[in-house]
């Protein structure tokens, strides 16, 4: 078993198309939360906040910069995710496929590297 990220990433008209039609689609990724939980490969699924909210530490330069969101030269934004356990990337882009969204909004499958893939020799407090 192998853990994934599916990472919802929306813009800005595919969040407006999602507030829309907000009861609906909470019903439905409830329900598919649901589904996830019966097949016991869900670890964890959060939303996130609005991006007006947040903020981005930039390390481009001698010392961090922080700014404030919105950010207005991004594109696409981290929405949520959802944290599953599954046998392969296929399976995980299976349930990606399942997640309620609306048209527009992407979902990104990543793998979840573990500790025991960190490149020899580096050592790691398991206490983090």
């Amino acid at each position: 078993m192998a853990k994934y990220a599916l990472i919802m990433r929306g813009t800005d008209e595919s969040n407006a198309a999602m507030m829309a039609d907000i009861t609906a689609l909470m019903a439905a990724t409830h329900q598919f939360i649901e589904d996830m939980m019966k097949a016991d490969v869900l670890i964890a699924a959060e939303g996130l906040d609005d991006p007006a909210q947040g903020a981005v530490v930039d390390f481009s330069g001698e010392a961090p910069v922080v700014t404030d969101g919105p950010y207005g030269e991004t594109k696409e934004l981290f929405g949520g995710y959802f944290l599953i356990d599954v046998a392969t990337k296929q399976d995980a882009i299976g349930w990606a496929k399942r997640v309620p969204a609306v048209r527009g909004a992407k979902i990104e499958v990543r793998r979840v590297a573990g500790e025991d893939e960190l490149p020899p020799g580096v050592e790691t407090d398991n206490n983090i």
